[in-house]
């Protein structure tokens, strides 16, 4: 039997799960941004556009479940060093692909794929393993923050970018800078995680599965983290294109991205930091809720770019609040031996989401030349997801001896 050995600092794992974060989730925040360029410049529909982060969506969705198992049997280096290599190629085949085909599988498939080994619920798996329990929610909220920081500081950049190389030729400056992230993955190798595997656990992957999909909190949360996928992703892709057609400027569009990204660093660190605290339960319940309230109030208010940036100021706080209690939750009620796996599950419920949320924009808005609908169902959706939330369990679940569910 294979054991772990003393555990990464703090520190260590903050920087260098941080640092991947920010850039991997600061590059894919910006792509809304490339809509219209490339649109424009390949004679695609916005479905076409559309469509193509809507697979990417999906496709980071369902390989973040096998990345997260292959992080929790093998270490967290291995995926991200991988995840790295495919996000430069994704990134240069969106440059050069001149067909929705060919853009489908670049920013679709292969982006996706990235972005499952070099996100949220690997380095999550890092942090469960290496951080103290009671220290654990706070660190995700770092962690969180971290992926907003980068928000804030690529948007404008991508923006910077596209104005003064092309849209082209910025895609390809960004595959180079993704691959910043394998030095970075150097530091999350964790003792323990040989060639031969890692550390013997008491339960097999099946009895984990069946032990999660077996307990209502956890399908609960599933369903709560579909609807942020839909709102967060429709808006961040959407939006930019939504406040053009309204006669704003794209650096309007540009501006409020950068905010919501700016505000979700304190957004998501204090979440964070009030799970230690706080039932999660409620602070989900809370920040759907609060979203609902805040697109209802954006809809209805005349609209300017200060009501653009008031808006993306109360949204960012909303953004990506709820990664740091759901995945608290997830590692409070199951434990962290696979907490990546359970994890890219709970993630796999939020592309889905993201893939309505995102795809759905691009269709209506050709079908009715709106995109006033989808605004709605976000609005419903939000207010769902924090009825949902309130009923679930966070106490850690009582196994037998042999981990299977004893209580459920």
């Amino acid at each position: 039997m294979t054991e772990l050995k003393k555990p990464l600092s703090t520190l260590q794992v903050l920087v260098c799960g941080a640092t991947i974060v920010t850039l991997s989730m600061g590059i894919r925040h910006g792509f809304g941004l490339w809509l219209q360029p490339i649109t424009q410049a390949q004679g695609w529909t916005r479905e076409n556009f559309a469509l193509a982060l809507a697979i990417q969506n999906l496709a980071w969705g369902i390989t973040g479940i096998f990345a997260g198992m292959l992080a929790d049997r093998f270490g967290a280096f291995r995926v991200i060093f991988g995840g790295a290599l495919l996000y430069a190629l994704g990134l240069l085949g969106m440059a050069y692909a001149h067909t929705p085909l060919l853009f489908s599988i670049s920013a679709g498939v292969i982006i996706g794929m990235a972005q499952a080994g070099t996100t949220y619920a690997v380095i999550y798996g890092v942090i469960g393993r290496n951080v103290s329990a009671e220290k654990r929610s706070w660190a995700m909220g770092v962690a969180a923050a971290a992926g907003s920081f980068g928000q804030f500081l690529m948007v404008p950049t991508e923006g910077f970018l596209i104005h003064q190389f092309g849209w082209q030729q910025a895609l390809v400056i960004l595959g180079v800078a993704s691959l910043l992230m394998i030095p970075l993955a150097w530091g999350l190798r964790e003792p323990g995680f040989g060639g031969a595997g890692s550390a013997q656990r008491e339960q097999s992957i099946g009895h984990a599965l069946r032990e999660a999909f077996r307990y209502p909190s956890f399908q609960l949360l599933m369903a709560g983290y579909f609807v942020c996928g839909f709102q967060v992703v429709f808006i961040g892709v959407h939006m930019p294109s939504y406040l053009k057609d309204k006669g704003l400027s794209p650096q309007v569009a540009s501006y409020a991205l950068a905010l919501i990204g700016l505000f979700n660093v304190f957004g998501t660190y204090a979440a964070g930091v009030m799970g230690q605290k706080i039932q999660k339960k409620n602070i989900l319940a809370a920040i759907y809720f609060s979203r609902s309230i805040a697109i209802s109030v954006f809809l209805l208010a005349p609209l300017t770019p200060t009501s653009v940036y008031l808006f993306s100021a109360v949204m960012g706080l909303l953004w990506l609040s709820t990664v740091p209690p759901t995945n608290a939750t997830v590692a409070q009620i199951f434990g962290v031996a696979h907490l990546s796996m359970l994890s890219g599950f709970v993630f796999f419920s939020h592309q889905i989401g993201s893939f309505m949320g995102v795809w759905l924009g691009g269709l209506l808005y050709d079908r009715t030349g709106s995109y006033d609908l989808v605004w709605y169902i976000s609005i419903g959706l939000g207010v769902a997801a924090a009825i949902l939330n309130l009923p679930i369990k966070e106490a850690s679940i009582e196994r037998s001896q042999f981990g299977k569910l004893a209580t459920p």
